[in-house]
């Protein structure tokens, strides 16, 4: 049997004969109400029934948003996005916060799986979020919080040099480009320092 003529089909079936029949609600009809639609924003669970013209009708000119102000809509839209539930920010910034950070030695790890995190999360310090992102990696790049003044810049600077200086010795084979990385955070340093 094709799908169109099978749906056909259902669609010319009997409501059952335990279905409660009831009238549509629209003024002056007397069809039978066999679609249902929410009353209001505050009750999306309480339904009139209306007819398949009038359900129609009533879906064309309802409007969820009706009388809230953009401030409301805008509210509610992001309520929607964590499905109407509360929510809080996860962050150690917060005082009396929890830290929510990973901390790698939590964990029991036989095989050091997480030897590499390990040693990315014990010099991590916060950075302030108010710098630009090519100022965030120099700071990253310095291992400094904030960059304080030109002479703890310079001093910083001539460390990573003697550390990753090509020709320094024991250097090793992405010396190069690590170079040029701390030159380039020494440049937007001493830029942000006026220095």
């Amino acid at each position: 049997m094709p799908i169109e003529l099978e749906f056909d089909t259902l669609k010319r079936q009997p409501l059952s004969q335990d279905a409660e029949l009831r009238a549509c609600e629209w003024p002056e009809c007397n069809k039978d109400g066999v679609h249902r639609a929410p009353k209001s924003r505050d009750e999306l669970n309480t339904f009139r029934w209306f007819c398949t013209i009038h359900a129609r009708e009533y879906n064309r000119s309802w409007n969820y948003y009706e009388g809230m102000s953009d401030d409301e809509v805008e509210a509610d839209v992001r309520k929607d996005t964590v499905w109407q539930r509360p929510t809080w920010r996860i962050s150690a910034a917060e005082p009396n916060g929890k830290d929510f950070s990973f901390d790698p030695e939590a964990f029991n790890d036989p095989f050091d799986l997480l030897k590499n995190a390990r040693h990315r999360t014990t010099g991590h310090r916060p950075i302030d979020p108010g710098y630009n992102s090519e100022q965030r990696r120099a700071l990253i790049i310095f291992d400094l919080e904030r960059p304080g003044d030109v002479e703890s810049i310079k001093q910083r600077y001539k460390e990573l040099v003697k550390r990753h200086h090509p020709d320094a010795k024991g250097a090793v084979s992405g010396s190069d480009e690590r170079i040029k990385d701390v030159n380039e955070a020494y440049r937007v340093l001493m830029a942000f320092v006026g220095g």
